[in-house]
């Protein structure tokens, strides 16, 4: 969801404590009547050739962008003379650092809404594309190309990133340009209901992760990940990344997770459009003693929890981050399934239930064995299948507590259609992908693209 421009006065203020972090938060604060949905969404790129899709020339992303702008009267966001994104209706369209589009959407009241959202993006997408000869596609990670062959977007902050990530984690340069999401924002009442919706939500991360395992290709091969985006993300920075264990401990509140983001280095701050590179200093470093004469505001603080990426992120909403990108169905069932958990109490508790039991490493070893193996993952004598299945009826049954219906009377159980069809499969969509890629497909980039593309 995107940031409330009337709020960028109040974000101007200095930070003289602990307590205007904390304060930040409860900024974020809702009543349940308010409560709504945003949903992100990554899309990789091919072009004609089946080859990575730069940002300039003919055939460009530049190009998609300036007919995007054309088609929706949405204001066009330019830097350093570049146009890298269109800002609109509560929601934007923004570059990946790889060239991947994404559609950062309005706070919605329903999932219904969410889902109509995108498939309306996605359809001008589609029309505004296809004289470029551009496949957006429906995985996770790029399946054709090393990172190497993908172009860079011309963005100062991903200048930044690409500088400082590869000396914290193998595969960080990987993350930035050839994987794509499904995210999707929640609200919270209070300390207590955020406490109550983080815990959850990352205690059942690696189970939602393996409904959607999507990214199961690499250079053409199978990966032996059925999410390789989900490995990828847990080789990117241990500093930023991972499931925060702290989350479970007693204390955890806003000064915990306030606590950790002061001490998780910076990427930079921005003063006037200039972005100062801060190479490692952490935002506690930068709030007691300043950087060359500038001194920490919320802004700061605020854009600095955006480069922080935790399987489930807090900022003045509460992130879920684990899903890859799937075909547009799954991506529909995605803020159904966590609304289902998160904003029904008795559904959240129920899902908590189901993994009460792992701690830590049981959580990361559930995280590996999912990237590996998807819904055929086992931890222990559990089968990671039989969780889904119970956390989906759980998922449903909120959803039909909540009652949210659309304009035929359908409450949004009708968007777990597809989740619910995976699990009869038994598999992942990204091993589906894989058997047909090695199977009727025949390693064919042609019916790779005809199949997986939006």
């Amino acid at each position: 969801m995107t940031l409330d421009r009337s709020a960028t006065s109040e974000l101007d203020r200095p930070i003289r404590s602990m307590g205007d972090l904390v304060a930040y938060f409860e900024s974020g604060e809702k009543a349940p009547a308010a409560w709504r949905v945003g949903v992100e969404n990554e899309k990789l790129s091919l072009g004609p050739t089946f080859r990575p899709v730069s940002y300039e020339g003919a055939a460009g992303i530049a190009g998609v962008l300036r007919a995007l702008v054309s088609h929706t009267g949405w204001v066009a966001v330019e830097e350093g003379g570049k146009l890298i994104a269109l800002e609109g209706e509560g929601a934007s369209i923004t570059l990946e650092p790889g060239g991947q589009l994404e559609l950062s959407g309005a706070p919605l009241g329903t999932a219904h809404d969410t889902a109509r959202e995108f498939r309306a993006h996605l359809a001008l997408v589609k029309r505004v594309s296809e004289p470029f000869g551009i496949a957006w596609l429906a995985l996770g990670a790029q399946p054709l190309h090393e990172t190497s062959e993908l172009p860079r977007m011309p963005k100062r902050r991903y200048e930044i990133m690409r500088e400082y990530l590869p000396s914290h984690g193998t595969l960080a340069l990987d993350m930035m340009h050839a994987t794509a999401s499904v995210q999707a924002s929640f609200d919270y009442a209070d300390e207590a209901d955020m406490v109550s919706k983080m815990r959850t939500a990352l205690a059942v991360t690696p189970i939602v992760g393996a409904l959607y395992a999507n990214s199961s290709l690499a250079c053409g091969k199978a990966s032996g990940f059925i999410s390789r985006r989900m490995n990828i993300w847990r080789n990117t920075d241990p500093d930023r990344c991972g499931g925060l264990g702290f989350v479970f401990e007693p204390d955890f509140g806003y000064a915990r997770y306030a606590e950790w983001a002061l001490d998780v280095p910076m990427f930079f701050i921005v003063r006037d459009g200039q972005y100062f590179p801060l190479r490692g200093v952490t935002f506690r470093n930068f709030m007691q003693h300043g950087h060359e004469g500038l001194h920490a505001t919320i802004a700061d603080f605020d854009r600095h929890l955006t480069t922080l990426f935790p399987d489930v992120r807090l900022k003045r909403l509460i992130e879920v981050r684990v899903v890859d990108a799937v075909p547009s169905d799954l991506l529909c069932s995605v803020p159904a399934l966590w609304k289902g958990l998160l904003y029904d109490s008795e559904a959240r508790e129920a899902a908590f239930e189901l993994v009460r039991e792992w701690g830590p490493a049981e959580r990361e070893q559930a995280f590996d064995a999912v990237s590996r193996r998807g819904l055929r993952a086992r931890l222990g004598g559990c089968g990671i299948a039989e969780l889904a299945r119970e956390l989906v009826a759980i998922a449903a049954e909120g959803l039909r507590r909540i009652g949210h219906k659309d304009t035929t009377g359908r409450d949004e159980r009708v968007l777990l259609d597809a989740v619910k069809a995976q699990l009869e499969r038994g598999k992942s969509p990204g091993e589906i992908v894989v058997e047909r890629w090695e199977g009727e497909w025949e390693r064919s980039p042609e019916r790779l693209i005809e199949n997986m593309r939006y």
